[in-house]
């Protein structure tokens, strides 16, 4: 695992140095942060996965600054919509680490891992889940509605029976081989969501008032 890390780490870090050298020292900023978050998930002093900040920074990192930076680098623009759509992908992040913590809720409190599963507890943890399922659909029916996407970016609702299935899932099961399976398929509608969202942006547009 530590070699694992130490490659990918290497690997952004050259990737970050190539991408500032097109678009500012900003990006590597971003791309130096990330890189000493992932570190801290699990290591040093106070790791943040086992105090429940994990989401948070799953939520920044690959929504907020992973949509706003790719746009940036290839636009050489910050957008209010472009961090408006890290939401709906920092989101489903967020909820592929819930639905894994939700698994792990009954030995994370022997082991004091504070998630937020273990700081809501199992009726809660699920109901966020939930949100974290309906967050990505409802800032995409906004931003249509406002005129700031164009129609076609609904089309990531294609989806929404996954998502449907995943909430009736944890909804219902508390063994590991179902949430197991749920996991995969958290991971599944997150890469589905971004790519039917990717495909309706690359052949819709963006409004330029964006």
């Amino acid at each position: 695992m530590v070699t694992g890390l130490v490659l990918v780490e290497i690997g952004a870090l050259a990737t970050g140095i190539y991408l500032a050298s097109l678009s500012g020292p900003i990006i590597l900023a971003i791309g130096l942060s990330g890189m000493v978050a992932a570190v801290l998930y699990t290591a040093g002093p106070f790791p943040l996965g086992y105090h429940g900040l994990g989401d948070l920074f799953v939520f920044l990192y690959f929504g907020l600054g992973a949509v706003a930076g790719t746009c940036f680098v290839l636009s050489g623009e910050w957008t209010t919509t472009a961090f408006l759509l890290g939401i709906p992908m920092g989101a489903l992040g967020a909820a592929v680490l819930t639905v894994n913590n939700i698994r792990d809720l009954d030995t994370d409190v022997l082991v004091g891992k504070r998630t937020i599963p273990v700081r809501l507890g199992r009726p809660w943890a699920r109901r966020y889940y939930y949100l974290l399922l309906l967050v990505p659909y409802v800032v995409v029916a906004c931003l249509v509605a406002g005129g700031d996407l164009p129609t076609l970016a609904l089309l990531p609702f294609l989806s929404s029976p996954l998502a449907l299935k995943l909430a009736r899932t944890v909804a219902a099961r508390t063994d590991g081989p179902s949430l197991n399976t749920a996991l995969g398929q958290t991971a599944a509608l997150l890469l589905l969501f971004g790519l039917l969202l990717a495909g309706a942006l690359l052949f819709g547009g963006v409004p330029s008032a964006a």
